[in-house]
């Protein structure tokens, strides 16, 4: 909150004035002063969980389910929720129910719902389903554009801006994803130089929002802060979005070098669901939207999620798929609040009826339960090149 953020530093002042600290200590108070004052007051939560958190997943999810889950990220105070995909049923199966699930959901006041698509079929088909915004994509590799797209990189932006043509004629907005931004599977590292073409490319083409996906996670914050540098003199911050799994365990501190650039849209999954599958065997998915907004809580920065809320949507999937939860913050939070044997742990959510997370974790004193055990890669084998892997 800007109030938080200004008494924060008045006391940074104060503290140097006070404590008459060494020249080098005023300098880290000034710069941690120059940080605070630099991130934004409010910030949108894209989520992915129903889309890319689901492509990956070996058991099938049905569309009720898709949509129950659909309806909690949209009622726990996300911005975006990506829907599904209008993709190749062959090459994603996982989305081959795209007009069914669209169908059935309700669509929430002040929440939009993109969906993914690739060319001007999965165009028509999402416009015919009743999108009202779709996401787009491009690729600064040679060899994933090619092996993935069966084109150059140039081509990816091309064939971005014919559908992107499409959708602002028929008045529906646009997101365009830079996949790979900060490394490719077989490339290694990306140029900045590279990447902020691409970007640009993408904005020129019609996108409002472009966004860089940092596709396998091998990203870290000098990284990110060398795409940004390069970026920001020609796309403003305010219409950029970052997308960062958690593979090496540096998305949240992508995160954060982002939002002290100005990134006000961050992408997440709950649960830490989905991931790209050429990552290699322990690979992480998306970063978890209960992470990110635990520590959007702690830094004073609204996002409009409930994380109480979010935690109940990331159990909710994880309990249809059969799999653990991905999220610190969430296993930590159910850990405190959901112990095995008590009156809230029979009730859904761990909770009972108008309960808060934090009051049913103060009234329960039983210890918490062990958790289960992790899979180092629970999305199966490897496997090969998809069409939408972001």
């Amino acid at each position: 909150r800007p109030e938080v953020i200004h008494l924060m530093t008045i006391g940074l002042r104060l503290a140097a004035h006070t404590l008459r600290l060494p020249r080098r200590a005023q300098h880290t108070l000034a710069r941690a002063q120059h940080t605070l004052a630099s991130l934004p007051a409010r910030v949108r939560i894209y989520e992915l969980g129903a889309r890319d958190g689901l492509q990956n997943e070996q058991r099938i999810v049905d569309a009720a389910t898709k949509i129950e889950l659909i309806h909690r990220l949209a009622r726990m105070g996300a911005s975006s929720v990506e829907t599904t995909s209008f993709v190749s049923a062959r090459a994603v199966p996982q989305m081959a129910d795209c007009e069914a699930v669209m169908a059935g959901v309700e669509q929430r006041e002040g929440t939009d719902y993109p969906v993914l698509v690739l060319n001007l079929k999965g165009f028509e088909r999402a416009k015919a389903a009743g999108a009202r915004s779709i996401a787009v994509m491009a690729v600064p590799s040679v060899t994933f554009a090619r092996k993935n797209n069966n084109c150059t990189p140039a081509e990816t932006v091309e064939r971005a801006a014919t559908v992107a043509a499409a959708a602002n004629a028929a008045g529906m907005r646009v997101r365009g994803y830079v996949s790979c931004a900060l490394g490719c599977p077989f490339e290694g590292a990306m140029e900045p130089a590279a990447v902020a073409d691409l970007a640009e490319g993408l904005q020129a083409a019609g996108c409002h929002e472009v966004c860089l996906a940092d596709t396998i996670g091998t990203g870290t914050p000098g990284s990110m802060r060398s795409l940004l540098l390069e970026l920001l003199p020609r796309v403003p911050s305010d219409q950029l979005a970052v997308h960062c799994h958690d593979t090496y365990g540096q998305a949240l501190a992508n995160i954060y070098e982002a939002l002290q650039h100005g990134v006000s849209v961050i992408d997440s999954s709950v649960a830490g669901l989905g991931g790209c599958p050429f990552a290699g065997p322990g690979a992480s998915g998306n970063v978890a939207t209960e992470d990110v907004v635990y520590m959007l809580d702690g830094l004073g920065i609204e996002s409009g999620v409930s994380f109480e809320q979010a935690v109940d949507a990331g159990e909710f999937i994880v309990q249809a798929l059969g799999r653990h939860n991905s999220s610190r913050a969430a296993v930590a939070f159910q850990r405190r609040g959901r112990p095995s044997g008590s009156a809230a742990a029979s009730r859904p959510g761990g909770r009972l009826p108008g309960q808060s997370w934090k009051q049913a974790a103060d009234e329960l004193s039983e210890p918490p339960a062990e958790a289960p055990p992790r899979r180092l890669f629970p999305y199966g084998p490897l496997s090969s090149v998809r069409g939408d892997a972001v």
